[in-house]
C-alpha cells in the first residue's frame, strides 16, 4: 500500500521506497505532502507518499474483496496491468448474472465505482476495465462483429452507418478493431450516455496487413 517517506530529495525517497518495495525507481508513483527548507540550506527535509502499480493492484483488489464480503458473496479476484497502464479486473462470482446486470448496466456502474475508487485513493485518473467471467470480451467480440458487418456495407453503398450508443470502452474496442480496415474510418459522436460511434466511407484510406 501507499507509504509515507521522509529524506533530503525525491531521489533519496525513491531509492528508499525502491528498496522496500523491491522494484526499480522508475516505477514508483509520489506526492508531496510537505516540504522543509531549512536554514541556510541545511536541514531540507521532504515528505511524500509513495506507491508502486503493485500498491494499485493490492488496494483495487481489497477494496473489492472488502465489498463481497460485506454482501457475503464469494468471489475470486485478479488484476492485472497491460502495456497501456489500465487495469484488468476479472471477477468470477457466485451470483455473476446479478452483478452484469441488464445488457451489463450494473458491471458498468461497478467499474465506474471502482475507477472512482482507485483514482480517488491515489490522486491520478486511473484507467480501469472490470469484467465478469468473459462477459466484457465476449460482448467486445459480438459488438466488433456487427461493426464488421456495418463496415463492408459502408464500403460497398458509400452510405455512412451510425451505430446504437454505448460506454467509452465498447467503443474504443471498435475502434480499433476498424483500425486495420481500409476503406473506412471510425468517429465518435453525441454526448454522454448518447455517445456513439459513426462509421465513414473513407476511400482513400489503405491498410497493409
Amino acid at each position: 500500500m501507499k507509504k509515507v517517506y521522509t529524506g533530503k530529495s525525491i531521489d533519496e525517497i525513491l531509492a528508499s521506497a525502491a528498496k522496500e518495495k523491491n522494484c526499480d525507481a522508475e516505477a514508483l508513483y509520489y506526492e508531496v505532502k510537505d516540504e522543509k527548507a531549512g536554514f541556510l540550506g541545511l536541514g531540507k527535509e521532504i515528505t511524500a507518499e509513495v506507491y508502486s502499480k503493485n500498491d494499485m493492484v493490492e488496494f483495487a483488489q481489497e477494496y473489492l474483496k472488502s465489498y463481497f464480503d460485506g454482501i457475503e458473496m464469494e468471489s475470486y479476484i485478479e488484476v492485472t496491468v497491460d502495456k497501456d497502464g489500465c487495469f484488468h479486473i476479472d471477477l468470477d462470482t457466485q451470483n455473476n448474472a446479478i452483478l452484469i446486470g441488464r445488457n451489463g448496466q450494473t458491471l458498468q456502474s461497478l467499474n465506474m465505482i471502482v475507477k472512482a475508487a482507485m483514482s480517488s485513493e491515489f490522486k491520478r485518473r486511473v484507467p480501469v476495465l472490470v469484467d465478469i467471467n468473459g462477459y466484457k470480451e465476449d460482448k467486445y467480440r459480438k459488438l466488433c462483429q456487427i461493426a464488421q458487418r456495418a463496415a463492408k456495407s459502408v464500403r460497398r453503398t458509400k452510405v455512412d452507418v451510425t451505430l446504437d450508443p454505448m460506454p467509452a470502452d465498447e467503443r474504443k474496442a471498435i475502434h480499433n478493431y476498424l483500425t486495420n480496415m481500409s476503406g473506412v474510418s471510425t468517429v465518435s459522436e453525441g454526448e454522454g450516455n448518447q455517445r456513439r460511434i459513426k462509421i465513414v466511407y473513407n476511400p482513400g484510406k489503405e491498410v497493409d496487413i
